[in-house]
């Protein structure tokens, strides 16, 4: 018996032993979904904390169970470890590590550069490798390849197998989860495809297989520049909005009942998330490296950078108009996490916001019913959330609403405030106020 073939059989019986190296928003669900189906799986993680709340059965991530956990921990399906010694025994590895940015735009490629460097100690022969974390295109076939395969005389698509198969996680989503979203699959060579299909198809109801690791890789990458475009279009199309009087939430209400031909984006005080701010500028940068400037996706991350910063603009207009100032301003940011009614901040527009608004001297509060605590690494401020949300509201010069949470009652904030300007039309269909602006 080969060893894909033998390797294909024991996926297919589930009696291949799993790795997740990174549980964090991608790692976790995806190794919950494998326990659910049946495979033994061995997270495997530095961070202590997380490490030691999977041992006593409780989950860190909101869109994963704590009762999920529990049972897969008690049944043996899911064990957590900080040792990557474990994956000596594995036959099947998925990487879901971070891939932020680095502070002058490239990329960052620590956490897949650590967490190859660990595994490539214990690889060996009937190893399947699934690179999940977003990246530029050629990162699987020119950085995984040659050190996991090269440097232990194996040979790709014979005697181990590496295919890239972007995570499409959207926090606090209900309808699509890990287990229910299409997963694309590109292999390194036919056999490795072949081989990391088999693997997923036993946990994952759809896999869309491509042609090579680079199609899957470019495909992700694909997903969110079209966002990250089309948001920076709507960003701008505010812009034009507002100096031409107009309602720029009437005009995309209006344009989104042509049945045809038509994707409704929203504008806001910019991008946050783990992907659409960060992914496209894999892209950007790698093409820079073949001469060649990425001019849509340039133009629209510049465009939504300075959404921040034309927000404070706009507050502070409006604010002159009220007769205030911005300095010596009390303002209460309502919403922290970058999209509603979830507990994630990662590249928040929020930050940046009460970053400027700071900057500026005024003295700003925030509120978020999901995020007790932020700080901002590189500016190095820290902030709790007030406890007392509309005690907050009543004492505020103006009130900004940043992330529009379902849990907030519009209504009596519009009734207690001073002053609010609303970023995200979360007040837009409660109808027109004297004391409120809208983006």
């Amino acid at each position: 018996m080969t060893t894909k073939t033998d390797l294909i059989k024991r996926l297919k019986d589930k009696s291949a032993t799993i790795a997740i190296l990174g549980l964090g928003y991608v790692g976790l669900p995806l190794a919950v979904v494998f326990g659910e189906a049946g495979f033994n799986v061995t997270g495997v993680d530095p961070d202590k904390r997380k490490v030691d709340a999977l041992k006593e059965g409780r989950s860190y991530i909101p869109d994963v169970p704590t009762e999920a956990v529990a049972k897969l921990v008690k049944s043996g399906k899911l064990v957590a470890t900080t040792d990557f010694s474990v994956l000596k025994n594995m036959d099947a590895v998925s990487i879901c590590v971070p891939t932020p940015l680095r502070q002058t735009g490239d990329p960052d490629m620590s956490f897949i550069i650590s967490a190859m460097d660990e595994l490539n100690k214990y690889m060996h022969k009937g190893m399947v490798v699934v690179l999940e974390s977003t990246t530029y295109p050629g990162t699987t076939r020119e950085l995984l390849l040659p050190k996991l395969g090269n440097e232990h005389g194996l040979t790709i698509g014979e005697d181990w197998f590496l295919a890239f198969s972007p995570e499409r996680v959207d926090p606090g989503r209900e309808d699509y989860t890990t287990i229910n979203t299409p997963k694309v699959m590109g292999g390194i060579t036919q056999a490795c495809g072949e081989v990391a299909t088999v693997w997923y198809e036993g946990a994952i109801k759809t896999i869309h297989k491509v042609s090579t690791a680079e199609a899957a890789e470019m495909a992700k990458l694909l997903e969110n520049t079209f966002r990250m475009i089309n948001i920076g279009m709507v960003n701008e199309l505010a812009i034009m909005c507002e100096r031409l009087d107009v309602d720029v939430w009437e005009v995309i209400d209006a344009a989104a009942t042509k049945p045809f031909g038509f994707m409704k984006f929203t504008p806001g005080p910019g991008l946050g998330g783990h992907c659409i701010p960060i992914d496209p500028l894999y892209l950007s940068w790698k093409m820079k490296s073949l001469n060649y400037n990425a001019r849509f996706i340039e133009l629209a991350s510049e465009i939504n950078t300075n959404m921040p910063r034309y927000v404070v603009s706009r507050l502070m207009e409006s604010m002159n108009d009220l007769g205030k100032t911005i300095k010596g301003s009390n303002i209460l940011v309502l919403g922290a996490a970058y999209k509603p009614d979830i507990d994630d901040v990662r590249e928040s527009p929020s930050l940046d916001v009460i970053g400027l608004l700071q900057k500026k001297g005024a003295d700003v509060k925030y509120h978020d019913p999901y995020i007790p605590h932020i700080h901002h690494e590189h500016d190095g401020w820290h902030m709790d959330s007030v406890m007392d949300m509309m005690k907050a509201v009543k004492e505020a010069d103006a009130v900004l609403i940043v992330t529009n949470h379902k849990m907030y009652n519009y209504t009596e904030i519009i009734a207690a405030a001073k002053f609010v300007f609303d970023t995200r039309n979360a007040t837009g269909k409660l109808g027109a106020f004297a004391n409120v602006e809208r983006l």
